[in-house]
């Protein structure tokens, strides 16, 4: 589509997916979505981005990103049939984070049909140079029907601008300045005590009642919370971050994996001296051990349907088992903040369950995304080594904090050895295994 240009759009599930070429020096993007009426947001619920990743009618999601090919994309799920009657507009915007949409190449938006995969709307973006967000489209209802049109309109001053522009209140860092100055009156001469006069007895009226207490007015409700644009990326030179300084210590915290898988093989073995990885129909477990103050030690995965609980110990839930990792929402499990107290550390980790016997070509995204403070992110490394289980993250809890720490390490398991009991023994759980089914 040429910018400016409109199509319709079906009024059902679509996938709008942000891509661009990876590759040296390209900064990172993220897609983001505003809601409108009048031009302008209700309230920073409106606005849908990583940090914020689901609108509260249903409609709009934040999905995460996927790698493959060489390729970065980051998708939102919009559901028009559940855009609220008083919406008007969706805008569709991306954010570059760490450089320009100039040094970004082959920027482009796409509209797919979220059941069918069909294409709806593609518009590629060219021309930029020191923009740092983009509204790549927008979504607008015309005579009841939904259209999208490709708008390419790029700012300077990134997400928190075009954030801003739209009515979203920005929680910007507070910076050291110089207070202001304070008037001053001349000193002034202390008063005189002199005695109470006398006065003559004087007829007093009887007491009145005092009137009815009268209830004062409830206190004003508090603001609502400024939205934070901050994210921490973990790498291998800074892979721990404190959640208590991200403002994550409360609600619920979910933990993601999404995967894309690059190459299909046929087996893993050795021919003429090289490794070969299988990677038909993949499907990787995201599973947790925990370990909680009481001294109570067992793990969360769907083997076994040990899927965890959120309101009972052990306050670690598996949302469900699934088998694509990068057309779907991947695995996710959820930790209950509001019971950091009880955890003493959580160790996340994935496991192969069928479909392959290493990791290789595999690459995967982890997201964890507290209810109140900013997404974690890191990605896994390449895996070189015939491994069947990846530990993710060890989150720590310190006394006064809970540590996530990056672990992203693969682990061969020996023969005859499981994925689970191997990642047991790495990281010193110390429980009992038996075979399991899911």
């Amino acid at each position: 589509m040429p910018k400016g240009s409109n199509t319709p759009v079906p009024t059902t599930a679509l996938r709008v997916e942000l891509g661009w070429r990876s590759g040296p020096g390209v900064p990172d993007a993220d897609a983001s979505a505003l809601l409108l009426v009048g031009g302008k947001v209700r309230s920073d619920g409106d606005f849908v981005f990583y940090n914020q990743p689901a609108h509260a009618s249903g409609a709009v999601r934040y999905e995460g990103k996927r790698d493959g090919g060489g390729r970065i994309v980051d998708t939102l799920l919009v559901d028009l049939a559940r855009v609220e009657p008083a919406i008007e507009t969706i805008v569709l915007a991306a954010s570059a984070d760490g450089g320009t949409f100039g040094q970004v190449p082959d920027l482009y938006i796409e509209v797919r049909d979220a059941a069918q995969g069909g294409v709806a709307a593609r518009f590629d973006s060219t021309g930029a140079s020191v923009e740092t967000a983009f509204v790549l489209g927008e979504f607008y209802r015309r005579q009841g029907a939904w259209k999208f049109r490709a708008v390419g309109q790029g700012y300077s001053s990134g997400l928190e601008g075009l954030a801003t522009d739209f009515g979203i209140t920005v929680d910007e860092p507070q910076h050291n300045a110089p207070a202001p100055p304070v008037a001053t009156s001349p000193p002034v001469a202390p008063p005189v005590t002199m005695p109470p006069p006398t006065a003559p007895p004087v007829h007093m009226p009887p007491p009145v009642a005092p009137p009815a207490a009268v209830q004062p007015p409830p206190p004003p409700a508090p603001p609502a919370q400024p939205v934070r644009l901050s994210k921490v990326t973990l790498t291998k030179a800074a892979p721990a971050v404190s959640l208590a300084k991200q403002g994550g210590t409360s609600g619920a915290m979910r933990v993601n994996l999404n995967w894309q898988v690059r190459k299909q093989f046929s087996g893993w073995g050795s021919k003429r001296g090289r490794a070969v990885a299988m990677h038909a129909d993949l499907d990787l477990d995201l599973c947790a051990l925990y370990e909680l103050t009481d001294g109570s030690k067992g793990v969360v995965q769907a083997l076994g349907n040990a899927f965890g609980a959120l309101q009972r110990p052990p306050y670690i839930h598996l949302d469900g088992d699934d088998r694509t990792g990068a057309v779907a929402s991947g695995e996710n499990l959820t930790i209950n903040l509001d019971h950091k107290q009880s955890f003493r550390r959580i160790l996340v980790f994935v496991t192969i369950y069928e479909g392959a016997r290493s990791f290789a070509d595999l690459h995967a995204t982890v997201t964890l995304q507290p209810q109140f403070g900013a997404a974690i992110d890191f990605s896994l490394d390449e895996c070189t080594v015939p491994s069947t289980v990846c530990a993710l993250a060890l989150i720590t809890n310190t006394g006064s904090d809970l540590v996530v720490q990056r672990e992203a390490r693969y682990l061969v398991p020996e023969r005859g050895v499981s994925p689970q009991r191997t990642v047991d023994y790495a990281y010193g759980w110390g429980m009992n295994w038996t075979p399991g089914r899911k």
